[in-house]
């Protein structure tokens, strides 16, 4: 049995050479923006895939920052029910106790109960 030789080379065999340490990748786009990108890369004698790697570096420090919001995401839904809440509380009676307010409160804002089935943004209990 033969084993083969992993250390010589085979002279006849191509050898790979690489073009860049960059990752290569893939850009899927129109032929008239194929165009523009080509005549962009001809008159500023670059090859096309430096042109679109400066072209998108161009834009990319043109855009604006994306800032993470300085508050939670929340709903339109969450919104309005808390202006609702807040509204309802100015029309209760101050001297009521603080368990019947949230009750009152709990039952404008939910519905009452023989109606909670026919609410279709909440989630139905299963029987």
């Amino acid at each position: 049995m033969e084993v083969s030789d992993f250390s010589s080379k085979d002279s006849t065999s191509p050898v790979r050479r690489r073009t860049g340490v960059d990752p290569i990748s893939a850009v899927k786009m129109p032929e008239r923006l194929t165009e523009a990108v080509d005549a962009w890369a001809e008159a500023h004698r670059l090859t096309r895939s430096d042109a679109i790697c400066k072209l998108i570096e161009l834009g990319l420090k043109l855009a604006l920052p994306v800032s993470a919001p300085a508050h939670p995401v929340v709903s339109d839904a969450t919104k309005i029910e808390e202006i609702a809440v807040h509204e309802i509380e100015l029309l209760l009676d101050p001297a009521l106790p603080p368990d019947e307010r949230e009750r009152r409160i709990r039952r404008l804002t939910e519905g009452p109960p023989e109606f909670s089935h026919e609410r279709f943004d909440l989630p139905k209990q299963r029987p």
